[in-house]
């Protein structure tokens, strides 16, 4: 049986810049977006709002669901489900890392995000940070009551 990973990851949007937050892996400096796994008695919503806070220091509630994903991560060869939230701030706000594996953070254009992640020892922490980014600018937008928490 198949029991995948579960992660939240939020685009941040202010102002024609998104928010990335950087980190070591594999030994290159990556970009992804404010993102993390599911904990033990959180909803999704509140796991991506822990997140963001835990990664940026912003306290912020999610807006729109972009999409669910589901991806196999051939070098790890684990399965995950990414809910990537978006948000739209009305200004820039100061990133303050609560999380030691966060280097930095990052108010990026797309084009300065591409160009960080074409250089040398520098990517997107997956393909799934590149995506969920395309899939933004093309409008995909869900109302956040589609994901329905259910307690018996």
């Amino acid at each position: 049986m198949l029991k995948p990973h579960v992660t939240m990851a939020c685009i941040v949007h202010c102002k024609g810049k998104f928010l990335f937050v950087e980190e070591i892996e594999y030994g290159k400096r990556t970009l992804n977006q404010p993102a993390g796994h599911l904990e033990e008695n959180e909803t999704i919503l509140e796991g991506a709002s822990r997140e963001l806070y835990e990664e940026t220091g912003i306290r912020a509630k999610m807006q729109h669901l972009v999409k669910i994903y589901q991806w196999h991560a051939p070098r790890s060869q684990k399965d995950y489900l990414r809910f990537v939230f978006a948000l739209e701030l009305d200004d820039w706000a100061e990133i303050t890392p609560h999380d030691s594996d966060i280097t930095q953070g990052f108010w990026l254009t797309l084009e300065e995000f591409n160009y960080y992640i074409r250089q040398e020892n520098q990517c997107a922490r997956n393909p799934l940070v590149t995506e969920a980014l395309e899939d933004y600018l093309a409008g995909s937008r869900y109302p956040l009551d589609i994901l329905t928490l259910f307690n018996n």
